[in-house]
């Protein structure tokens, strides 16, 4: 019988004292767990070394690197304490039932003993690079933590957290490399841009689940899809008026307002991913979306591509 039908409705958490996997399948089952394809959103903590024109300095790139491997191993222990906490709801969900704890390829105390492994090594190695970092990162799994237990449940809330989020994940960036040049303004357009990414997932959630959504995530009975809709509108056509005002009103960029010439990049990216979800039907997160859409894909190369020709070369 396969996992499917074992975790129907009605079905009981598998019995992890008999028919345990081989070590190298628990192993697949915790990296999987551990989502590396949702380390890409740790890629923020690159953006004060980018903007900062401080790219192709080897000894703040390493540190940025570091880093980036720190808030990859907490932002997995997010998702183990996540996934802990969800295991039952997640049975109910058509895609998610399909995750290890879910399924019951990786057992709980397996993952609780990797979560915590993960702190006691992660959060030392913080501190050692340096004692803002750590304190960010603290905070960070602090709020995650928060957010699995309780704060998802507040409508609004839980995307503003998501939001909160990626804010931490530059904050780490800039204190680890003493930024000189990082404007607040990507500070507003990564909020808003992480706000479009939190109601993205959520409407695709809301359309995924349909009458059984209120079942698996309490907090989708709070929004509809129109609501959401007028959301995404909102936090658009803000992102678009912020992002136009730093590419031109910034005092650390080039005098000549080149930066300016990235606009169109930015519009056709959110452009894109609108027409995705509302013409093509497709669903899913922005960060999700940006590796299965090619031109998307290529309109966010384009976008680095040209920050760096503006501020390295201009």
């Amino acid at each position: 019988m396969n996992n499917d039908a074992k975790l129907g409705a009605g079905a009981t958490a598998p019995d992890y004292r008999s028919g345990r996997a081989g070590v190298s399948a628990t192993l697949v089952a915790l990296v999987k767990t551990m989502r590396p394809k949702q380390w890409s959103k740790n890629l923020v903590v690159f953006a004060p070394l980018l903007f900062d024109v401080k790219l192709f300095v080897m000894p703040l790139f390493l540190r940025t690197l570091l880093a980036f491997a720190l808030f990859c191993l907490i932002s997995s222990t997010v998702y183990l304490i996540n996934d802990l906490t969800d295991i039952e709801k997640d049975r109910l969900h058509p895609k998610k039932r399909t995750r290890p704890l879910a399924s019951g390829e990786l057992s709980p105390a397996m993952a609780i003993g990797a979560a915590v492994l993960f702190v006691l090594v992660s959060l030392p190695l913080a501190l050692w690079l340096d004692g803002g970092f750590s304190f960010i990162l603290f905070g960070y799994l602090l709020l995650n933590i928060a957010y699995s237990l309780y704060l998802k449940n507040l409508v609004i809330i839980d995307v503003l957290v998501i939001a909160a989020g990626f804010v931490l994940r530059a904050a780490g960036g800039v204190v680890v490399i003493d930024v000189e040049r990082f404007s607040p303004w990507l500070y507003l357009c990564l909020t808003l841009g992480a706000l479009f990414i939190g109601f993205g997932k959520r409407r695709h959630e809301l359309l995924l689940l349909e009458d059984g959504a209120g079942s698996h995530r309490a907090i989708l009975a709070e929004y509809t899809v129109p609501f959401l809709d007028q959301l995404i509108g909102l936090v658009t056509s803000t992102m678009v008026v912020a992002y136009s005002l730093y590419t031109f009103s910034a005092p650390n960029l080039p005098a000549n307002h080149t930066m300016m010439l990235t606009i169109p990049l930015v519009l056709y990216g959110l452009f894109r991913y609108l027409y995705l979800i509302h013409v093509k039907k497709e669903g899913g997160a922005p960060d999700e979306l940006v590796f299965k859409d090619r031109p998307l894909f290529l309109t966010g190369i384009l976008w680095v591509l040209a920050v760096v020709a503006v501020l390295y070369l201009g």
